[in-house]
């Protein structure tokens, strides 16, 4: 009697094999999603923040050479160079790819896109200890969020710092082996030294795991401090005392009010604007999160500690909670993972119950990430600007540029970045500027042939500079590249980028 190979039994190592395949294929599948979604919107060129390109990618600039814009966190002192430094490896990179385009601005954001699939693959460890289920749906959850998507690409602390806190919150909530201790030791310092600001955060997932055993400290500082000396050193390279900008920060900023100055909001504003931002679905939102206490009360946790330290901050912007909208996302998924469980009871549901919870994320995520008038305008703000600068970077004869009465300054930054031409500013905050503005750029026309204005102020600009191109800015007016022909003379004009920054102390 001859018996096929497929009627015998599987041995243990196929039946492990297929564990394994069918386990972290579906993680793939979701991950390559993530990718897949996130990694094409490097090339879109909003901006969440100035800061992304300002406090990142011009500094990384400067380290390789060349010349940049110096904001004021840069004079005072109160940035660290760990990040720039990071970043100057894919911007000289980006730039030897696309000499003079966007690779120096687009390979920075692919990469930080590459790094927010961690928070999408840690969503699928937390879901993998409760069931196959709860991995499945925290992961496509994470996948296609839309504030986890929106976020992923831009160049800033908060989501680099989200994405290594995540990882540690997970080592430190399993089991508590030295190597686990150790990384995440290592994970936080380094989260810390991206965005002190989440040391509260931190401090949560740190004393819940040496709540158990303090003996748990020991290993998990060493790991701290590996990355801390790491960082000192990085400090020390660049000519500063280790950490004395952390200090210089914690003075201006918290003690100081310099941040104010940027705008304030009352304590109650995050709750508001999420609310805003979450619009209807907030209620299933916190239903989700009802069932999601069961499973991860520490990442509910450090996500409220953390909106609530940052409540007491005066000057408030969205991205600060970052990370407590990744925390609650992935808690929420994992309470409505349990719904799956429930409809399959009933037979009717039993095979439709997992695509019907995740396309439920899916559908909220679309819905949401253009409902509202913030996410709508945040999708396209910088889209303009961006639209001139780019005309600029194709136009070989512009040899200056002059901003007029425009206070968009990451134009300046991300044309330089990639055009490598002076930059002028005229505006009429600046002391030397003050009710002469006009006057000013007729007589250092000669040092640019290329103005950015808004378009209903044409008429002061000088008459033989003509209307090219035009766009939307951010401020919903339109502004237009003015051109004149001919060469740019060398000058020394009082007018640069730089020196008008410095007197208005931006």
């Amino acid at each position: 009697m001859t018996i096929s190979a497929a009627a015998l039994p599987a041995t243990a190592p196929a039946r492990e094999a297929e564990g394994f395949a069918a386990r972290y294929g579906t993680l793939c599948a979701v991950l390559l999603l993530a990718a897949a979604v996130r990694l094409p919107l490097a090339f879109w060129p909003n901006i969440v923040h100035n800061d992304e390109i300002y406090q990142y990618l011009e500094p990384a600039w400067r380290l390789l050479g060349h010349q940049g814009v110096v904001t004021w966190e840069w004079r005072d002192g109160i940035r660290s160079w760990f990040l720039p430094t990071l970043f100057a490896g894919p911007v000289a990179l980006g730039d030897w790819l696309a000499p003079g385009g966007w690779g120096a601005f687009v390979v920075p954001r692919l990469m930080v896109g590459l790094a927010s699939l961690s928070i999408v693959m840690t969503a699928w460890h937390f879901g993998e200890r409760i069931s196959r289920s709860h991995a499945v749906v925290a992961a496509f959850a994470a996948a296609v969020w839309f504030e986890l998507v929106y976020y992923a690409p831009h160049t800033l602390s908060e989501p680099l710092a989200t994405a290594v806190i995540l990882p540690a919150a997970y080592l430190l909530t399993g089991e508590p082996t030295r190597n686990r201790l150790f990384s995440a030791g290592a994970l936080l310092a380094l989260a810390c030294v991206w965005r002190f600001q989440y040391v509260p955060a931190c401090a949560v997932f740190a004393l819940a795991a040496c709540w158990r055993d303090p003996r748990n400290a020991m290993v998990l500082v060493a790991g701290g401090c590996v990355v801390l000396v790491l960082s000192g050193a990085v400090d020390v390279i660049h000519g500063s005392l280790p950490f004395a900008w952390l200090v210089r920060n914690i003075q201006l900023n918290l003690l100081h009010d310099r941040a104010s100055e940027f705008g304030v909001a009352p304590p109650a504003a995050y709750i508001l604007q999420a609310s805003i931002v979450w619009s209807g679905t907030t209620l299933l939102l916190l239903l989700a999160l009802w069932r999601g206490w069961r499973h991860v009360p520490l990442l509910i946790v450090a996500a409220v500690v953390n909106v609530a330290f940052h409540s007491m901050i005066v000057h408030k912007e969205y991205r600060f909670i970052f990370l407590s909208i990744a925390l609650l996302i992935i808690a929420a998924s994992l309470g409505s993972a349990d719904w799956v469980q429930m409809m399959r009871r009933h037979s009717a549901w039993r095979s439709r119950a997992l695509p019907v919870v995740c396309g439920g994320w899916l559908l909220l995520s679309l819905g949401l990430s253009g409902a509202t008038l913030i996410m709508r305008d945040n999708w396209m703000r910088g889209t303009g600007e961006a639209q001139l600068a780019a005309a600029l970077e194709a136009d070989p004869d512009a040899c200056g540029l002059a901003l007029y009465n425009t206070h968009d300054p990451f134009l300046p930054g991300r044309g330089q970045l990639a055009a490598r031409r002076p930059v002028y500013s005229f505006y009429p905050d600046d002391p030397l500027a003050k009710g002469r503005l006009s006057a000013l750029v007729k007589t250092h026309q000669a040092e640019f042939n290329r103005i950015i204005s808004p378009v209903n102020l044409a008429g002061e600009l000088p008459a033989d500079f003509s209307q090219r191109s035009c766009a939307m800015m951010s401020d919903a007016k339109p502004a237009c590249v003015f051109v004149r022909r001919g060469a740019c003379e060398a000058g020394s004009s009082p007018f640069g980028i730089n020196d008008v920054l410095m007197r208005l102390n931006y």
